[in-house]
């Protein structure tokens, strides 16, 4: 059994962010709630959500920046949600990253049918460009299961590969060791964290040469792919 889409919800009125939730969640969606801009970047990169649901009225930090700083890290779908409803604001938050845009008051039916139709246009687009992951001497086939290193193909067992495969797929974003488990090995699964650093380990011993690009520890959190600076 797969854990649920997760949902982060980033908007400072507590009453609207919870209802939003209840709504969310009788939908079979798993959320979490943020309501300062200056917390919605760290937590977005500690819950690893499908989506994001931004307002863009926040304290510390306003919605605008936060759609900038989790497009330095991740495409995930962003729908804006917000007060405002001038034409300037509406292609502004799209110029920066935004897949969709709401005004405030709105419909939950209508959010509901948003969010389902940006997260199936993202699956599609991810399983058309997910077939084959490029780096510089890295090359990993999703349909064929097989890894070319440095020209030469490398035999992966199951889990070594999809573990290589999902931080490839997601570069620069951070995965704790509890998140990669709960992708890799799926939601129920009640094993040691540590079978996720024997696995790392195994994949660095499979791939010993200085590329640019690394499998990377973040101490006290868990592990990202770096593509490097070139790449």
């Amino acid at each position: 059994m797969k854990g649920k889409t997760k949902i982060l919800v980033i908007d400072d009125d507590r009453h609207i962010a919870e209802l939003i939730s209840l709504y969310l969640n009788k939908e079979g969606y798993d959320t979490k709630e943020v309501y300062s801009g200056g917390k919605a970047v760290s937590e977005f990169s500690f819950y690893s959500p499908s989506l994001v649901l931004l307002d863009l009225m926040l304290p510390e930090m306003d919605g605008y920046e936060v759609c900038r700083e989790i497009r330095k890290i991740s495409s995930v779908p962003i729908i804006m949600l917000t007060a405002k409803g001038e034409t300037f604001d509406k292609v502004l938050g799209l110029e920066l990253g935004a897949d969709d845009y709401m005004v405030k008051p709105f419909d939950p039916k209508e959010l509901i049918a948003r969010i389902k139709a940006v997260l199936r246009r993202y699956e599609k687009r991810d399983t058309e460009r997910a077939k084959q992951i490029v780096y510089p001497n890295l090359t990993i086939n999703q349909s064929t299961h097989i890894v070319t290193y440095h020209g030469n193909p490398i035999e992966l067992p199951p889990k070594e590969f999809e573990l290589l495969y999902f931080l490839a797929l997601h570069p620069n974003q951070v995965f704790t060791r509890e998140q990669l488990l709960d992708k890799i090995w799926d939601y129920e699964y009640m094993g040691d964290t540590r079978t996720v650093d024997v696995h790392i380990k195994r994949l660095r011993e499979k791939m010993p040469n200085e590329d640019n690009w690394s499998i990377k520890t973040i101490w006290g959190v868990g592990y990202k792919f770096d593509p490097g600076t070139n790449s």
